[in-house]
């Protein structure tokens, strides 16, 4: 029964799947409705999911380029595969305070004003493990383990969203969907830092240029030419050999065109199935909000607000690229190296431009989308001292997501208040 309930929380594409079906029948809506609502939520989803997947594959390589272009060594912030890695030894702790979590967040939106339902299921098992790996430190045992870190997790699944509710408000011009991504704050602080810096009135959307070069003013076009700089640029600095190693033996300039070229593509994918799946979860959701918890709000992934500024996500992913270089070639400074993650950096960094546009334009986009990959990577660097992964057989990553990390930290103070050490 765990296992089918952990299973089930852990993939969202059926939890969400299943709270459209609960939703359409508390709305009393048709059986052909009931079905047709579901399996478009699913397929929504699925087509986001798929488009997260061709971004992710289309950065790899480029990761990879980068490293080898500048020798780089140090950490990678990844929280999935860190967590999954402790799975054989905190498998029953995660999964339990997963589970609990949900639990908790349900009955806080039922009887609080925080209405929020955390329904990002990978995020959950990231933020499960974390706490797993934060108390099994501390010296807990399994029980106080689980019991804390699934209060800890189901009072975060509704604090963060709150936290960006009036921010998410403003750029989706209504009340209807929320922030469950476990880097919602920090998003919506290098927003608000946009917005000092920034003019709201000139939007990274409205591009004007010359009647020659009217092309520009397409998203796709704009951002295949931009990232075929970028790969162009970076595989330029990579010796042959590695480079043949990375691209199989292709050639370095086709492989650079097509592989920038398929990352816009997986945009292009991602931002369809964000649209098929709002288009669906919103209206069954208030079946749920009518019926089940009154006044409820799904809090979503972050892709979900790619589509209200689709210019402002490359401006932030290339800022918050520019802001994470800084860290990592002054990390000598730092307790540990911080490499660029380009994956964290573009769903993170393409969300802070397009918070940063909605508060201070273009110009907002990109100081928020620098402000976050600088702030994010020296988080990351200075609070690395306080979690050791060695003991896991860990090495080379860290975790990712602010939000985590934030508790991270305040768990680490209190603890030290009441003499807790490890």
């Amino acid at each position: 029964m765990l296992d089918v309930a952990v299973s089930i929380l852990s993939n969202p594409a059926i939890i969400l799947g299943l709270i459209a079906a609960i939703g359409l029948v508390a709305l009393k809506k048709s059986t052909s409705d009931v079905i047709k609502g579901t399996l478009k939520t699913v397929f929504g989803f699925i087509i986001l999911q798929q488009g997260s997947s061709i971004i992710v594959n289309a950065l790899v390589p480029f990761s990879t380029m980068f490293t080898k272009a500048f020798g780089l060594t140090g950490i990678v912030a990844e929280d999935n595969s860190l967590v999954a890695a402790v799975q054989t030894v905190l498998g029953k702790e995660t999964a339990l305070i997963l589970l609990f979590s949900f639990l908790i967040n349900i009955v806080i939106a039922r009887f609080t004003k925080w209405k929020y339902i955390f329904l990002t299921g990978h995020m959950m098992f990231s933020f499960a493990g974390t706490m797993a790996i934060l108390f099994d430190q501390m010296g807990f045992s399994s029980v106080q383990t689980i019991l804390w870190g699934s209060i800890l997790q189901g009072i975060s699944m509704v604090l963060f969203p709150a936290i960006s509710q009036r921010h998410v408000q403003k750029i989706t011009g209504h009340n209807q969907i929320a922030f469950g991504f476990w880097g919602s704050s920090w998003i919506t602080l290098s927003g608000v830092v946009g917005g000092i810096f920034g003019n709201k009135e000139k939007s990274s959307e409205e591009v004007k240029v010359p009647k020659s070069l009217d092309f520009l003013k397409d998203m796709s076009v704009l951002m295949g030419i931009v990232m075929v700089l970028i790969y162009g640029i970076t595989a330029f600095f990579v010796k042959h050999a590695d480079m043949q190693e990375i691209t199989g033996g292709q050639n370095t300039v086709q492989f650079s065109i097509l592989t920038a070229f398929t990352f816009v593509a997986g945009i292009l994918v991602l931002l369809q199935g964000v649209r098929m799946f709002l288009g669906e979860i919103v209206p069954a959701f208030k079946g749920v909000a009518e019926k089940i918890v009154p006044g409820a709000i799904p809090a979503l992934d972050v892709p979900v607000f790619y589509s209200f500024a689709p210019i402002a996500v490359t401006l932030g992913f290339l800022s918050a690229l520019a802001g994470s270089l800084v860290v990592t070639f002054l990390s000598s400074f730092l307790p540990v190296v911080v490499l660029p993650s380009v994956i964290g950096l573009f769903f993170m960094g393409g969300a802070a431009g397009v918070f940063g546009n909605a508060t201070g334009g273009r110009r907002g986009a990109l100081v928020s989308g620098f402000f976050l990959g600088l702030s994010w990577s020296l988080l990351i660097a200075l609070a690395y001292p306080l979690l050791d992964l060695s003991g896991y057989g860990i090495k080379g990553l860290w975790f990712a997501s602010p939000d985590a990390i934030i508790v991270v930290v305040i768990v680490r103070l209190i603890g030290s208040l009441f003499g807790i050490h490890w």
